[in-house]
């Protein structure tokens, strides 16, 4: 937590001046030094960016970097089910002695993949053959962005690659037809008050909150009421906090009928389709939904409860290297070090709206220095950084045997077949049982 505190300081003087396909014939390994000219590397990217989320933005650097690349080609593989789905496929990949290169990992799994995969830590393949960038790592950026990529035994496992935060999107034409302040709900109280007014007056749905292969957004809403997901090791979620928070979204779905539970293209397109008002999702969607809505659009700062401080998690990934021959990791570090230029940096946060981890980025004038005095939409994830907590990782092995089973109790519970109490309760016990 002292790290995210420091982190949430050093992004605030970063940001003063502003105001935060799917297979391929061969694994990186198999094809490590043949290309149909002979002459280039090919390695793998694995990335979890769909189409709406980054996706374009990875086509477009993958495709620049390997124009003016004369030694490397990369093939980007991109892996549904976000860093969870990234993580069983790698399992497989690793299981049939295969490997890509580079890899994005969530910063819920960071002890996760050092526990169970093969990795050399970025600084390694620099010292061995890139001593030019000996100190590229430090130069570029803030060491407590750096203590993010580091896992619970303080080795740098990668590097950080996005950084992002919950807001809500909200359709100010639809409220203002409601009677609503088209400025958007404060409080998760008013979310449901609004959703319900929504309702009844323009039969369109209220509210959507993002179900993706993860928990990330769920932790914001039960952790800004007070409820801990994890404490000393050990599953808390299902608290009196816990329970109440996740009722309060329940009752939107089945009680009042005014919240969509849908998977999260599904729920986010229809927000955009304009026919649900407010949706709670990463400001990683900002592009998608702002190139996409036909209406008046705007982002709001996460909502909080009642009363009490907002909490949310970090999301988004660092980049690994999982190359295991020289020629692969010389490889995977000249495209690297390609993605954390200014400008490739700079491309990233405009193709998706995360906050760029490299902290001269944001001030330079081949950055994002104007993108980010013009962009509204990016200015309630960048006001909100000192809310940031880390994002949920159960410890030891059964990381995503535990994530799974609460990605289970959340469509059990918002289909009706379990109440959220007993849902919550034997889920947390289940988890438990996996962790001693």
């Amino acid at each position: 937590m002292k790290s995210f505190l420091k982190l949430i300081s050093a992004f605030a003087l970063v940001f003063v001046l502003v105001a935060c396909n799917n297979t391929s014939e061969k694994s990186s390994n198999d094809s490590a030094s043949k290309s149909g000219n002979g002459k280039k590397t090919i390695i793998e990217y694995w990335h979890v960016n769909a189409e709406t989320q980054g996706g374009k933005t990875v086509e477009e650097l993958v495709r620049e970097f390997n124009a003016q690349s004369d030694t490397v080609e990369v093939v980007a593989k991109y892996n549904p089910d976000m860093y969870k789905g990234l993580i069983q496929n790698l399992q497989a990949e690793v299981a049939a002695g295969n490997s890509p290169a580079v890899v994005q990992i969530g910063w819920a799994f960071v002890d996760y993949f050092s526990n169970n995969f093969h990795y050399v830590p970025p600084q390694e393949v620099i010292d061995k053959y890139f001593p030019e960038d000996k100190t590229f790592l430090q130069d570029h950026f803030l060491k407590n962005v750096l203590d993010l990529a580091k896992n619970s035994d303080g080795e740098q496992v990668g590097i950080p690659y996005s950084l992002s935060n919950p807001v809500l999107y909200i359709n100010r034409d639809l409220l203002r037809k409601a009677g609503l302040d088209e400025n958007g709900p404060k409080t998760w109280e008013e979310v449901r008050e609004f959703s319900k007014i929504i309702k009844e007056k323009t039969g369109k749905y209220g509210f959507y909150l993002q179900e993706p292969a993860d928990n990330w957004a769920t932790q914001a809403l039960l952790e800004s009421n007070g409820a801990k997901m994890i404490t000393d090791g050990k599953a808390t979620f299902a608290s009196k906090e816990g329970i109440e928070a996740y009722q309060l979204w329940a009752d939107m779905v089945l009680k009042d009928k005014t919240a969509l539970h849908l998977p999260w293209d599904q729920g986010v397109q229809s927000f955009i389709d304009g026919n649900v008002a407010m949706v709670y999702t990463t400001i990683a969607q900002r592009s998608h939904i702002q190139a996409n809505a036909k209406f008046d659009v705007a982002a709001i700062k996460s909502p909080a409860w009642e009363g009490k401080e907002v909490k949310l998690p970090a999301g988004g990934a660092m980049l690994a290297i999982t190359a295991q021959e020289e020629d692969q990791q010389k490889a995977a570090w000249e495209f690297m070090k390609f993605l954390y230029s200014v400008e490739s940096m700079a491309k990233w946060t405009e193709g998706t709206g995360y906050v760029p981890p490299r902290k001269d980025v944001a001030e330079a004038e081949n950055g994002l220095k104007s993108f980010l005095e013009e962009n509204e939409m990016m200015k309630p994830a960048i006001e909100q950084m000192d809310k940031i907590v880390p994002w949920a990782s159960f410890p030891g092995d059964a990381g995503l045997q535990a994530e799974q089973l609460l990605i289970d109790v959340r469509d059990e519970i918002l289909t009706g077949k379990v109440s959220v109490e007993e849902g919550l309760k034997s889920t947390e016990k289940s988890i438990n049982e996996l962790l001693k």
